[in-house]
C-alpha cells in the first residue's frame, strides 16, 4: 500500500469553492479525474489539476508508481490565513474586502 502526498499552501480561491471541485474527483483514478478537472469551467479545477499533476509526479519519480493504476485516495481543502483589504466609503467611512486564501492536500494510491 503506497501513498504519495502533494501539497498546494496559500491558494488565492476560498476553501468554499475548491471542495466543491474537490468533491467531485475524491476517489477516481487519476486519469478520470485529470479528464474532470480538464473541463470543468472552475477555478479550483485549474488549481486542484496541478496539484494532482504534482502527487502523479511525486508518485512516479520519488515511489517508481504505476500512474495506471493510481487513484485519489484523499483530498481535502482547509481554510488559510485571509488577506484583508480595505476599500473607501462615503463620509470617511471604509469598508473591509476579505480575499481568501486555502490550502490544498492531495494523497495518491492503489
Amino acid at each position: 500500500m503506497m501513498e504519495t502526498r502533494a501539497v498546494l499552501r496559500g491558494v488565492r480561491l476560498s476553501s468554499q469553492k475548491g471542495r466543491l471541485v474537490a468533491d467531485q474527483i475524491r476517489g477516481l483514478a487519476v486519469d478520470k479525474a485529470l479528464n474532470i478537472l480538464a473541463f470543468s469551467p472552475k477555478k479550483g479545477a485549474g488549481i486542484i489539476r496541478k496539484v494532482l499533476e504534482s502527487a502523479i509526479a511525486n508518485a512516479e519519480h520519488n515511489d517508481a508508481a504505476d500512474v495506471d493504476e493510481l487513484k485519489v485516495k484523499t483530498i481535502f481543502v482547509e481554510q488559510a490565513t485571509v488577506l484583508r483589504r480595505f476599500s473607501a466609503r462615503a463620509k470617511g467611512r471604509g469598508n473591509r474586502i476579505v480575499k481568501p486564501t486555502c490550502h490544498v492536500f492531495l494523497t495518491v494510491g492503489n
